[in-house]
């Protein structure tokens, strides 16, 4: 008996509230359950794995588009000299 008169305040409470209300009162609720998040890796960690795979990446592009498509040493696309020349050819400096 005691259990149904605390079902019908509520639900007599819930019809007097509106669709706002019962959406934040849902949300709360919510929030109160909800688990908080344990990350593996922190996200300064992610941020640096992404941009160090990004210039391993890039060298290991540039080092194969150098040494197998350009048919080159694959080192050989490290050395500044190399760059400094390809720059040289870029900007007509010869």
């Amino acid at each position: 008996m005691n259990s149904e008169r605390q079902v019908s305040k509520k639900n007599e409470q819930q019809k007097q509230m509106t669709r706002r209300q019962r959406r934040k009162a849902r949300k709360k609720k919510r929030r109160k359950q909800k688990k908080p998040r344990r990350r593996i890796f922190p996200i300064w960690l992610r941020i640096i794995l992404v941009l160090l795979g990004c210039v391993a990446a890039v060298i290991g592009g540039v080092m194969f588009g150098y040494g197998i498509l350009g048919d080159g040493d694959p080192k050989d696309a490290l050395d500044k000299e190399t760059w400094q020349h390809i720059i040289d050819i870029v900007t007509k400096r010869e």
